[in-house]
């Protein structure tokens, strides 16, 4: 029984980081929409609890939390925005997860300067770090305990890091949209770039934990990777009004099914 356990554990982090790559694939949808005047505030948290099929039962296994903050250097005021991952004390003998992922960011236009990513995944341990300059990233990785190493890749435009794009989209107008339309585009995540495919598929009613029930915009996520799995089975649930507050996540993958559900939102 603890090895199942610790199998489920262990997969927790391929679904947790597939929600995270379906996550910022669906903010990407900037690239094509119009801004208004939402922007994003410090003092944000968004608090999601994770979960996977266990032999038919949704059971929950970590939590994830998004935040922002004010972030002043000598020479500039940084939006920083992070992504926390946890399992739930009582799974940690099973298998920990401890991840973080950071992102510092222009207040006003969300564009990013630093990203960074902390990982502790059942003992293997990796740290990644992003500069941004111009079109350009210099990427450092030091993976247990190898020599770190770095390369510089280039980028469009208008390419983000992971977090930044998680936020993103709710400074665009979705109100716009037609159900069925879809877009390709390309992210970038783990130093690699991924083509997507963007489904709008109209909204629904869903639980979005202490803010009750919300009409949402509903978007199926398809990607040329091995990572997804099914038609339509990856799908994102995002509030239906100005903050465009994720509300609920299902994805499914080799190994299984999972989902992110909102259960606590304060400081909108």
């Amino acid at each position: 029984m603890k090895s199942k356990i610790h199998t489920y554990l262990k997969n927790t982090q391929g679904f947790v980081k597939t929600g995270l790559v379906i996550l910022c694939t669906v903010f990407a949808l900037s690239s094509f929409t119009a801004a208004n005047a939402q922007t994003i505030k410090p003092g944000e948290r968004l608090v999601f609890s994770g979960s996977y099929n266990m032999s038919g039962l949704m059971t929950q296994l970590a939590q994830v939390t998004m935040a922002t903050e004010n972030v002043a250097t000598s020479k500039n005021t940084y939006l920083h925005l992070s992504f926390e991952l946890s399992t739930y004390s009582k799974w940690d003998s099973f298998f920990k997860i401890r991840d973080v992922y950071e992102s510092y960011v222009n207040p006003e236009n969300l564009k990013p300067s630093l990203y960074k990513r902390s990982i502790d995944e059942g003992g293997y341990k990796k740290k990644e770090k992003y500069v941004f300059k111009g079109n350009t990233i210099t990427s450092t990785v030091k993976k247990r305990n190898y020599p770190e190493s770095g390369k510089t890749f280039s980028i469009g435009a208008s390419t983000q890091d992971v977090v930044s794009l998680l936020y993103k989209l709710r400074t665009m107008d979705l109100s716009k949209f037609k159900e069925g339309q879809t877009q390709n585009l390309v992210i970038v995540f783990d130093e690699k770039q991924i083509p997507v495919t963007l489904k709008y598929m109209g909204k629904e009613t869903v639980s979005a934990g202490n803010l009750g029930k919300k009409e949402c915009y509903k978007i199926s996520i398809g990607a040329k990777t091995d990572a997804l799995k099914g038609k339509d089975k990856n799908l994102i649930w995002l509030t239906a009004d100005d903050k465009k507050i994720p509300a609920l996540l299902k994805f499914s993958i080799p190994v299984g099914t999972g989902q992110l559900a909102l259960t606590s939102a304060s400081g909108l």
